[in-house]
């Protein structure tokens, strides 16, 4: 395959972080998050217009003041079991916790939406950063980074063990021979290692491309050091041009020092066009949305998230940032970090940071259709990213992207017209794992 854009959809609901006025839109339905015939609408709008996959995020703890869509939305692999059932080529990839999950359950869970879907399951891991989620399970203290990415790792290579208990041909189902099972196709992973015990094996076979793509996003160096070292699709974080040309560099640096063809990694960046028939329409309405979002106490809140869930609103807003460096740790470290030293370098007020958390940035992917495929190709080319996670604030938003921007794309030749494969790693360009107890390679 050539090389070309990868897009995936990520569905805002009624409002994720930043989006806090999003649910008062009347073209927004009120339950849009816990509505399941809203997201096989969005997955199969992203499929129509050839789409890689269907993006789900989840986090498992909550308070009053967190965003909109997280205080009440659908468990993502029951989301994208029935979104299965109405798609037929578009990736489904669901985040799910490697510290407050077990691998087994956790492994079987994703190998039947693979199975269902055909092959177009996705794992989105996170270790969580939510420090609040520990309560929730029944322990006193969240992990620190170390811990929570050490295990990480090894949660991910147990998974995928496991995934392999069947090798492909593992069931003739020789009526004659009255064999439904070769039981020498069938393998134990007999795992101990210094996080987890698990004996194995997996009652459930390998679909037809082979395991679920593992997702990640890293951004601190435990992060990124994770992802090069079992990621195959990567959420960026983004910035500028200059910054994603840096991340991107970097991860398929440390992809090929682990021994692995940095091809086989496809980098998403974030992306939120505001597309309109005009450049200076695109730009109003991208303003409008900022005026539309921008809400203190939200911000405040939005601010508590990267250091655990803290509750900010006991500070003197107008006092100096106060001193929360050691919530950082067990928190969103890399972002809380940041955050503290923009504070300390600019002398900024509480009340200024929690500003600065929904400061209006102008989005690269603002304009005219033209305008917008222009830039998609200019930062594609400057290798940047080899897809976007795009998100839409409306489906009329979705429609004008699709209907503007994507036959731009397809002209160019860099983006596809038609799907090149039935199965997520086919779409992708990504080979099948070869199962570790068969002989020979595994086919691309």
């Amino acid at each position: 395959m050539s090389r070309r854009i990868h897009l995936a959809l990520h569905p805002y609901g009624v409002g994720g972080p930043g989006q806090h006025g999003l649910w008062k839109d009347p073209r927004v339905a009120k339950n849009a998050s816990i509505d399941v015939n809203y997201y096989i609408r969005q997955a199969q709008a992203a499929e129509h217009a050839l789409f890689e996959a269907l993006f789900i995020v989840d986090s498992q703890f909550i308070n009053a003041t967190y965003p909109h869509h997280y205080l009440n939305r659908l468990e993502p692999l029951t989301l994208l079991s029935a979104v299965a059932t109405h798609t037929r080529h578009i990736g489904l990839v669901g985040t799910a916790s490697s510290t407050y999950n077990a691998p087994f359950n956790l492994a079987r869970r994703f190998a039947s939406l693979d199975l269902i879907s055909g092959g177009r399951a996705g794992w989105n891991v996170v270790t969580s950063f939510d420090t609040g989620t520990a309560r929730n399970f029944g322990l006193d203290e969240h992990p620190d980074y170390a811990s929570r990415y050490g295990r990480a790792l090894e949660f991910v290579q147990v998974t995928q063990g496991l995934w392999d208990s069947y090798e492909d041909d593992a069931f003739p189902a020789d009526v004659e021979r009255n064999v439904f099972l070769d039981p020498s196709k069938l393998h134990a992973l007999n795992h101990e290692g210094e996080h987890f015990k698990v004996a194995g094996p997996l009652n459930i076979s390998r679909s037809p491309q082979g395991q679920p793509v593992i997702f990640q996003a890293g951004v601190s160096e435990e992060g990124r050091d994770l992802a090069a070292r079992v990621a195959e699709g990567i959420y960026a974080p983004g910035g500028s041009l200059e910054e994603a040309q840096e991340y991107y560099a970097d991860i398929k640096r440390r992809t090929a020092a682990y021994g692995r063809d940095p091809e086989h990694i496809k980098i998403f960046i974030h992306g939120g066009p505001v597309v309109a028939a005009t450049d200076e329409a695109a730009r109003r309405r991208e303003r409008e949305i900022f005026e539309e979002d921008n809400d203190f106490d939200r911000n405040l809140a939005l601010l508590g998230r990267s250091f655990g869930a803290y509750d900010f609103s006991v500070h003197e807003l107008d006092a100096p940032f106060p001193e929360v460096a050691h919530l950082a740790e067990k928190g969103g470290r890399t972002n809380a970090t940041q955050i503290i030293a923009r504070a300390k370098e600019q002398n900024l007020t509480l009340r200024e940071v929690a500003d600065s958390v929904n400061q209006f940035r102008r989005s690269p992917f603002t304009g005219s259709p033209r305008t917008v495929a222009d830039t998609i190709e200019q930062w594609f080319e400057a290798g940047t990213f080899d897809g976007i996670n795009l998100a839409f604030r409306t489906d009329d938003e979705l429609e004008l992207f699709v209907d503007g921007v994507v036959p731009l794309l397809q002209k160019r030749g860099l983006f596809r017209t038609a799907y090149e494969a039935d199965t997520l790693r086919g779409n992708l360009g990504l080979p099948v794992p070869a199962n570790r107890y068969s002989r020979g390679p595994a086919s691309a």
